[in-house]
């Protein structure tokens, strides 16, 4: 909004210019929404703590979870706006990143609120019962898939994906991309969820992933550096850089509340909204085979509960003491700071592989 009412003043004041450069608008989303954690966080726990919308732990789950009970959750209402505002403030509103990316977070924020409303507030014991919060990332993904089929802005890249450590180096799906869009966008909103099991665990991996698309989308939207790099360039996608800096300074920002011990658990409300995002922006980007390696932490947590299903249901016989696999570690004695700090670390190493594959090709 800004970008539209300040930068055509640029004639008349000559710090409007500033608004031209994607980096100083980054930078302010940012900014804007760390602060905005900080104004709206507490009205929002008040009003979860008002309605005793709080979270229920799993009988079958590690004893130290017990003190959590009734801890808030659907803080991913505290998230969402800290991410759309900013956008809406600092990114073009024209451009179909931004347009795509702001719809994957309310859609699937949407899925999330009326699960955890369900669960939270109705007491329905599993909430939004699978096949109807399936439905609604299979119909985001068909969305997201349908546009950058038919939208010319993709072209004629539409139906193809990159591959890592090779330069220029595309696969064509054909109409087979359409279902592998939906499988993206799916598994990741649903890893995303299942690693949001321990105090800042989720938000400090999105926060850490999010950093790597950052970078990613910057490179590919500016013509000089993307073609240093000898990587695709796509024109108008450095506008995501904005949307990422919004969702790293909320992400931080929640995490002030979310740390352990938490104050308030982000719900489905934020974990598949932020899971939707990231797997929306790997199939914006054309990086969806790079995407195990940016969300390497939560990829790993899926699969250990794959793992763990297919192994009790075949042999009879579990691999892990309890999945996801935060909660193996967990059982094993590690104190749940020493955990969600390893994986945090472990998630930086993978966010620097990423990095490092547009130099290593």
């Amino acid at each position: 909004m800004l970008y539209h009412l300040l930068y055509p003043l640029r004639v008349y004041f000559f710090g409007f210019n500033l608004f031209g450069y994607i980096t100083f608008r980054a930078a302010s989303a940012a900014i804007a929404a760390l602060l905005f954690t900080f104004l709206i966080g507490p009205a929002i726990l008040r009003w979860l703590r008002r309605r005793e919308i709080g979270e229920e732990i799993r009988e079958d789950g590690p004893q130290t979870h017990r003190l959590k009970a009734g801890t808030p959750t659907m803080g991913g209402l505290i998230i969402l706006p800290a991410i759309l505002i900013p956008v809406l403030l600092f990114a073009r509103l024209n451009n179909i990143y931004i347009l795509l990316m702001t719809g994957a977070t309310l859609w699937m924020g949407g899925v999330g609120f009326l699960d955890d409303w369900l669960k939270a507030v109705k007491k329905y014991p599993k909430g939004l019962v699978g096949r109807y919060k399936l439905a609604g990332q299979i119909t985001w993904g068909l969305i997201v898939g349908l546009t950058v089929t038919l939208s010319g802005d993709f072209s004629p890249l539409c139906w193809s994906t990159a591959v890592p450590f090779f330069k220029d180096l595309m696969i064509n799906f054909g109409w087979f991309y359409i279902p592998m869009v939906i499988f993206v966008i799916t598994a990741t909103s649903n890893a995303v969820n299942l690693t949001d099991g321990l105090d800042g665990l989720a938000i400090g991996l999105v926060a850490i992933a999010t950093l790597a698309w950052a970078g990613i989308s910057y490179v590919s939207g500016h013509a000089t550096l993307s073609h240093y790099l000898q990587i695709q360039y796509f024109r108008g996608s450095g506008e995501l850089t904005v949307y990422c800096a919004a969702l790293i300074g909320a992400a931080l920002g929640f995490l002030w509340y979310n740390s352990h011990p938490a104050s308030v658990f982000m719900g489905d409300t934020g974990a598949l909204a932020l899971g939707g995002a990231m797997g929306t922006m790997a199939v914006l980007l054309k990086k969806e085979l790079l995407l195990p390696v940016v969300c390497g932490v939560f990829m790993a947590e899926a699969l250990s509960v794959i793992v763990q299903v297919w192994s009790f249901k075949l042999r009879g016989k579990r691999v892990f003491k309890m999945a996801p696999i935060h909660h193996h570690y967990e059982l094993l004695g590690w104190p749940e700071e020493k955990v969600v700090t390893r994986f945090w670390i472990v998630g930086i190493l993978f966010a620097l592989i990423t990095l490092a594959t547009f130099k290593v090709r």
